[in-house]
């Protein structure tokens, strides 16, 4: 049942830790660890699943909601979930990729300290490959394309230079925060700039 459908699960206070399929999201409500949270005008009701199969049956021709056919009804596939019982913040690692370096690093040369574009950083690696130096968070900072140059292949007090700060690995970061910038259902609005 792949209908491409996501639905946004919040924590019982009420905070975003994940976004599931809709399989998930129906397994949830029928073991009864979530509740179904539906945004009408300025409020929100609250569902168990079997008020949500009701509200459903009586609610058929809801006006431009996301609905699946099961033998007996058209259930509408809820957008954001409730759980009952977790009550923590779900975080995430950050993976390694040059868009979150330039985060980690804020835009800046780790060498001159100046702000760039991205396109005029590199990624750098502070212990050069051909020495050992991997290809991980802490081995690698942004840097201009003159210092960069600069340093060449050599270790940064070989070149004369000095690291703003020592590169490490970012710490987890709360799920919500990897959505900012994506597209999201319109009914995850609220909940998601809360936290913002």
């Amino acid at each position: 049942m792949d209908t491409g459908y996501q639905t946004l699960v919040l924590n019982r206070i009420w905070q975003p830790v994940n976004v599931v399929g809709v399989e998930r999201a129906f397994s949830l409500l029928a073991l009864d660890h979530a509740q179904v949270i539906f945004a009408e005008d300025e409020s929100f009701r609250v569902f168990n699943s079997k008020a949500w199969f009701e509200f459903c049956r009586e609610a058929e021709a809801a006006r431009g909601a996301r609905i699946i056919h099961t033998v007996n009804q058209s259930v509408i596939v809820p957008s954001v979930l409730l759980l009952r019982t977790y009550d923590r913040i779900l975080l995430q690692e950050m993976k390694f990729n040059r868009q979150n370096l330039l985060e980690r690093d804020d835009y800046r040369c780790q060498y001159c300290g100046k702000t760039f574009a991205s396109k005029e950083l590199n990624m750098d690696h502070v212990l050069p490959k051909d020495k050992g130096g991997g290809t991980s968070w802490e081995n690698v900072v942004t840097s201009c394309i003159r210092c960069n140059s600069k340093k060449s292949n050599r270790l940064p007090r070989e070149a004369g230079m000095r690291l703003l700060k020592e590169p490490q690995r970012p710490a987890r970061r709360p799920f919500v925060s990897s959505l900012y910038g994506k597209p999201v259902e319109k009914t995850w609005e609220h909940f998601l700039q809360a936290k913002k």
